[in-house]
């Protein structure tokens, strides 16, 4: 068997009230649910974004706990890539640098389609790719 898709993917920040900001104010993400100190859910297409402190996901759940989710957490920098056309990425450029957003790198991939990377407040790298740098 071979999954179909990718559902959920999960970054781990510092800061969840600073996340929760430059996830909806800057990249304009909806926000799906939260947890105060432990998660923020967003939509993103027909996927969601996990955000987790990862120090709370850490926990083992209750043996009560009615939702028992393993804990999980990951420590450094993660990396997330949001798919874009080259025209979106341009846009995206603009808009980031509008709004003070410094860009960490922005290039070409040898077998075509571009890459802009950006850090969140914790330190993530997040690129905007166009989905052809994987021949998709």
């Amino acid at each position: 068997m071979t999954p179909s898709a990718i559902l959920e993917s999960a970054l781990y920040v510092t800061d969840l009230a600073e996340a929760e900001t430059f996830y909806t104010d800057m990249l304009g993400l909806i926000l799906l649910g939260k947890v105060e100190g432990r998660h923020l859910f967003f939509r993103c297409g027909p996927g969601v974004l996990l955000i987790f402190n990862a120090e709370a996901t850490k926990i083992p759940p209750a043996p009560d706990a009615k939702l028992k989710v393993p804990p999980h957490g990951a420590v450094g920098d993660g990396h997330l890539c949001f798919a874009a056309t080259a025209a979106e990425i341009h846009a995206w450029k603009a808009h980031l640098q509008a709004r003070k957003i410094a860009i960490e790198s922005e290039f070409e991939w040898p077998q075509g389609g571009r890459s802009l990377y950006i850090r969140d407040p914790s330190g993530n790298s997040i690129e905007f790719a166009e989905p052809r740098i994987w021949g998709l």
